[in-house]
């Protein structure tokens, strides 16, 4: 496979630089790694900001919270280091952790530095030139699955793991704290959620099996393999995994999955290449790891509901950065409107759950 196909980052955003004045000296003293990289920006995510270093020696990647920060809790570059680096020995598709510097005084925030996964990410849309034929992708949409499933499958028993979240209790608080940050971030021009959220609550689900969860896995947070683009090599983007409900980690995904048959607006939000042909539907992906799992498919309607409020209030935290003016990414302008469209998702399939 062509190397033309690999991740790139792009020039950073004028309002986003870092001081290299501080940053380099500090790698240099905390890492070795010395001399003057080439830094470049990733544009792909919409929360945490990340770097490319590269270095003569040396191919870091960095992570910081985005300025304006509301919800620390959200952006805990020194949680998201220690659980990756606990991770590590049970899940090696994490990637290398190398230092974390809790002194914001270096760059104006706390952040973390590990070694680049060479691959290719597959966001919207594959890298240009790349064709995939059907079998291929639908093997592609298996593997991803499969490395869910195998990440639901971790001992979290295992050393350096029983801390990595409350574990018992974790549904009632994602209602609760998914209620509270949508609350807290609503603006004028976007739905009051309060039906959803009584919804939610009403028929939260008796709690099962706990295990570890990302809580944001979706293609673009997935590294492919330069030699077989349908093999995981990496799995990113690791700031709100816990110990959860498995199936919260689903409804996470299918909250990001279009589909080809989706309508005009929801095909317009698509930020994976989930309606390549080949790519599974929703139901399918449904029917996939519950089989997988053996657990029961008509209780994913709950948890698809659940997934859609969550993303609303992602993509509302977000909004409110860009609304009160701590951002001027002009990526983030109109997702008022996916707010309302994704309420409307939720009472539609809160009417087929009657």
């Amino acid at each position: 496979m062509s190397g033309d196909f690999l991740d790139r980052a792009a020039k950073v955003r004028a309002d986003e630089a870092l001081p290299l004045d501080r940053l380099v000296p500090w790698i240099a003293n905390h890492l070795g790694v010395t001399g003057q990289p080439e830094v470049t920006q990733f544009t792909g995510g919409a929360s945490n900001w990340t770097y490319r270093l590269a270095y003569k020696d040396a191919d870091l990647i960095l992570r910081r919270p985005p300025a304006g920060t509301r919800a620390k809790s959200a952006h805990d570059m020194g949680r998201e280091y220690r659980l990756q680096k606990a991770l590590k020995p049970h899940f090696p598709l994490v990637p290398n952790m190398r230092a974390y510097c809790q002194d914001e005084a270096v760059i104006g925030a706390e952040f973390y530095l590990m070694d680049r996964i060479v691959g290719i990410i597959p966001r919207k849309n594959l890298p240009r030139g790349m064709v995939l034929p059907p079998d291929q992708v639908r093997h592609l949409c298996e593997n991803v699955l499969e490395v869910l499933i195998a990440l639901h499958r971790v001992d979290i028993g295992a050393p350096g793991l029983t801390d990595l979240g409350a574990g018992t209790g974790y549904a009632r608080r994602q209602i609760d704290g998914w209620s509270r940050r949508y609350t807290d971030a609503r603006t004028w021009n976007v739905p009051r959620g309060r039906g959803i959220m009584r919804w939610l609550d009403k028929n939260l689900p008796a709690e099962g099996p706990l295990c570890l969860t990302h809580n944001d896995f979706r293609f673009d947070n997935v590294v492919l393999s330069p030699d077989d683009p349908t093999r995981v090599i990496g799995v990113l983007d690791w700031e709100l995994a816990t110990i959860g409900d498995p199936l919260m980690d689903l409804g996470n995904l299918l909250a990001y999955w279009v589909e080809a048959g989706d309508d005009r607006i929801g095909r317009a939000t698509r930020r994976q290449p989930t309606t390549l042909p080949g790519m599974m539907t929703r139901a399918e992906v449904i029917d996939y790891y519950c089989t997988a799992t053996g657990r029961d498919p008509r209780e994913m309607i709950y948890y698809q509901v659940y997934g859609l409020f969550r993303l609303s209030a992602i993509a509302q935290q977000i909004y409110y950065r860009y609304h009160k003016g701590q951002t001027r990414n002009p990526a983030f302008r109109n997702f008022w409107a996916i707010v309302h469209y994704l309420h409307w998702r939720c009472h539609r399939l809160m009417r087929q759950a009657r």
